[in-house]
Parts: C-alpha cells; structure tokens; sequence
C-alpha cells in the first residue's frame, strides 16, 4: 500500500490504484459498490476523495490483524518427532489455528520456508546452535523470508544477541552497528530492538522451564499472536 499525500483531498482512479495496489477495475468497481467516494468532473474523469481512500485502508489493515490473530501457518524445524508432534497436540487448546509444515532437517526446512513463505517459522530449541545461527542467517537474507517473523528459544537469543542484529540488518529493520561499543550495545538491545525475532520460554533460566518439561508449549499461543502481530506491521511497511 502506497501512503497518501496528507495535502491531497482527492486522487485519480490511476492514483488510488497505486494506493490500494489494485487494478483499475477493482477501483471502479469499488466506487460502483460504494466502498469509495468519487464523482466526475466534467470532462467525465473520476476523482476520489482521499478520506474514502484512508477509510479504506484502515478496513483493511483491521481485517488483516483479525485475519492474523484467527489463523497463521507456520514453518515448524525440529530435531525429534516427539517434539513436533507435542506442539501440534498443545495447538489443539488454542483459539489461534494453526496449519503447521514440519521439517526434520534443517536444509530441507530452509527450502519450504522460502517455498511457502508461512506467516510465521519455529526453531527448535533443541536443534543445534550452530544450524540455528545458519538458519536465521540464510533466512533473513532471503527476499521471500526475510520479514517472516522467527519464534527462537529465549536461551539461544542470549547467548548469540549478535547473530539476531545481524539478522535485523539482513531484513532491514535495524540499522547497522558502526562502532564496537555500538555493536555491543546493540546486543544488550536486539531482543527488544529486532521485532521479526521472538523469544519463546524453553531453556531460559528466567521461565523456569526445560526441554523436557511436559508445559513448555503452554506459553506459545500469545508468542505466535505477537509475530503475526509483527508480520502484518512489516508487511505494511514493506508496501508503503
């Protein structure tokens, strides 16, 4: 979506388009159905009024955060099968709805995050750091994944905060670091600082929590509200 010009009070059916990024068509269509406010001037060319136009923007981004907070699909990577198939059971309680594609393998997730571009991707907490360093580097320097929020262990954050600013410049959503004393703040920032990495509670000392405790997903349901909440706000960005 293209922002309107605060000093215009009406744009042209060419214009709108841009706006809304639809067709021409859809704009007429939508003056015909009266989601938009327009008339003619006389040489028989629409004007729309600009207030109709942000009317209907703000429709849309409510529809898209309601969209947001009822069904997502996730990417989910783990290393067991047992811990996949816990987290599909424990999103059977939830209001949120869930269509999840699961990988085994690391490479092989990689490939369908960027094939299906999910709303949101999970790691693990028990795949190795390692991978997890390459996984949310490769994934944040794809064009197709790179604003795709990432739900990452909480103790895999604190131990590599510079990896996720990394990430955060990868995506453009955090701007370099230019100086070392610089750099290392920014890793005592990057959880709060990097909107597209969340932390979720499963080996971190604060959530009292281990990889073996039977309510580690019990957490998860607000965490993954909160991406999608991230991803509709960037996507929006990215548009405008």
């Amino acid at each position: 979506m293209k922002a309107i010009t605060p000093d215009l009070e009406y744009l042209s059916t060419r214009q709108s388009a841009k706006v809304l990024n639809v067709s021409l068509g859809t704009v007429q269509k939508m003056v015909e159905l009266g989601e938009l406010i327009a008339w003619k001037t006389r040489g028989g060319h629409r004007r729309i009024l600009a207030s109709s136009l942000e009317q209907q923007l703000q429709r849309r981004q409510r529809t898209m955060r309601q969209k947001a907070s009822t069904h997502c699909v996730l990417m989910g990577i783990f290393r067991r099968t047992e811990n996949s198939l816990e987290l599909a059971n424990a999103m059977l309680d939830w209001q949120l709805k869930v269509d999840m594609e699961i990988s085994m393998d690391s490479l092989e997730g990689l490939m369908q995050a960027v094939s299906i571009a999910p709303d949101l991707i999970y790691l693990d907490a028990l795949i190795p750091p390692v991978e997890q360093v390459h996984l949310i580097h490769y994934l944040s320097k794809n064009s197709r994944t790179q604003r795709i929020p990432i739900l990452v262990d909480e103790g895999f954050i604190q131990l590599h905060p510079g990896v996720l600013q990394l990430a955060g410049e990868n995506a453009g959503v955090l701007k370099p670091a230019p100086s070392e004393k610089e750099a290392l703040e920014a890793e005592e920032m990057v959880l709060t600082e990097n909107p597209l990495i969340l932390g979720y509670p499963a080996t971190s000392v604060d959530s009292g929590l281990s990889n073996q405790s039977p309510n580690r997903f019990a957490a998860l349901e607000s965490v993954f509200l909160e991406g999608m909440g991230r991803k509709c706000e960037w996507g929006q960005r990215a548009m405008t």
